[in-house]
């Protein structure tokens, strides 16, 4: 009898804790949604046309170092990545059960004029799932798939055909 009591006993509990989870889950992806709906996504202001020797042979910029903070694309560019935490856990080390909710904001601005040549703007949830080893769940929004600082750098610098101004 008391082996069923502990046994029931945890298992609502288990359900208490799922419960809680999934609502804090559900609010969080509605906030992610709101937020996204405001500023969310890929926008490019002023499109650089370079020489083909700047692209790799897949078509993308080959000076992009993403290990070099600021100077990421080279001398001439600036770039700007700002995180700002709505809800700050670590669901990495502490469980999948720790919530996570932020902006990742990316910019490129033109040195020489200091010009915004573009920017994307993604929200994230991660975590609040049942407590456990497992992988936490996360969401995104935009999708990664259509919003990210590739497809940003991508959108921004154009190749040209070899003839024409390049800015």
């Amino acid at each position: 009898m008391k082996t069923l009591f502990l046994l029931l006993s945890s298992i609502i509990i288990l359900l208490l804790v799922t419960a809680c989870g999934s609502l804090q889950k559900a609010k969080l992806d509605a906030e992610v949604d709101r937020l996204c709906a405001i500023d969310g996504g890929v926008r490019v202001y002023v499109n650089v046309t370079l020489p083909p020797d700047k692209f790799n042979k897949w078509g993308q910029v080959n000076f992009y170092r993403p290990d070099q903070g600021e100077n990421t694309l080279g001398p001439d560019y600036i770039y700007k990545w700002d995180v700002h935490y709505y809800e700050l856990g670590d669901s990495t080390s502490h469980g999948a059960h720790e919530t996570v909710m932020k902006k990742d904001h990316f910019k490129v601005i033109r040195k020489s004029d200091m010009s915004l040549l573009g920017e994307v703007v993604m929200y994230h949830r991660a975590g609040g799932g049942m407590p456990g080893p497992w992988r936490t769940s996360s969401y995104h929004c935009p999708s990664q798939l259509e919003a990210n600082e590739g497809i940003l750098i991508n959108r921004i610098f154009n190749r040209s055909n070899g003839a024409g101004n390049i800015d």
